[in-house]
């Protein structure tokens, strides 16, 4: 059985198909967009001296611009733990991430990156950058002058805390004076496998890495921040802050860190 088609429907046909040619490129550009590729989860790590509360005005800002975040709670009990730790974490979390470690966090996300593939990018705030077999202790050594540690023996070794008097000096040197002394207060001390322990990964490899180095830090020298983040080839900036730079400068933290989600999405 043949169907003819009547000439007016074949030239209209026709002109479909004229038209179809001639605005596909247009049709092609907007089908193709699809839908807007999903926020890469944020997974902020905390240091030594310090708990995930410590992010609580950058979380504010990256949930106002639609990112989703996860803090940590680092357990501090060593550097080998505590990448096994957080590794257990990231492993739960679907999707790209971007992983952002602070101080002693900074080696924590140096060694667990390696574990998940979803991560996309690596962000250093004033953090510690060790190459394999080297300790937070090495580095911290060539940091002066020398952090004043209070040590407490307990039942699985020793506990180092900063001494609260000079907490502010060293820690928090433009944070308001009642919010430093609170700092010092609820300070979580760290074992001290946490800087004896040496590195066994160096993520920043083949992970791309940014790096925000604070110029007026006293717990870690800006020129050690400028090497290690030289050697790993991260991108960098710097900022007038302290070592709580999460906490006086949360713009500029946040900043960096949505610059390397919008970088490797």
């Amino acid at each position: 059985m043949r169907i003819r088609i009547p000439r007016r429907v074949a030239l209209t046909a026709g002109a479909l198909a004229l038209l179809a040619a001639t605005s596909a490129p247009g049709v092609a550009q907007a089908t193709g967009a699809g839908p807007s590729t999903p926020k890469p989860t944020v997974v902020l790590v905390h240091g030594a001296w310090a708990d995930s509360s410590s992010w609580t005005r950058v979380v504010e800002r990256l949930r106002a611009d639609g990112y989703p975040v996860r803090a940590l709670a680092n357990p501090l009990r060593g550097l080998t733990s505590d990448t096994a730790y957080v590794s257990s974490y990231l492993a739960t979390i679907d999707g790209p991430v971007v992983l952002v470690g602070h101080s002693y966090g900074g080696a924590v996300i140096t060694n667990s990156a390696v574990s998940d593939p979803d991560v996309k990018a690596l962000v250093y705030i004033a953090g510690f950058i060790p190459v394999k077999g080297e300790s937070v202790g090495d580095l911290a050594a060539q940091s002066t002058p020398p952090i004043p540690l209070v040590e407490t023996p307990v039942p699985d070794g020793t506990e180092v805390s900063i001494d609260p008097a000079h907490f502010r000096e060293v820690f928090a040197g433009d944070v308001d004076k009642t919010t430093a002394t609170d700092l010092a207060t609820t300070q979580r001390p760290a074992n001290i496998r946490a800087v004896s322990e040496p590195s066994a990964e160096e993520a920043f490899r083949s992970i791309p890495s940014w790096d925000l180095i604070t110029r007026q830090d006293h717990a870690i020298a800006p020129r050690l921040q400028r090497t290690m983040a030289q050697r790993a080839g991260a991108h960098t900036e710097e900022v007038d802050a302290s070592h709580a730079v999460m906490i006086s400068r949360a713009d500029k933290v946040t900043h960096m860190i949505e610059e390397a989600a919008r970088d490797t999405r």
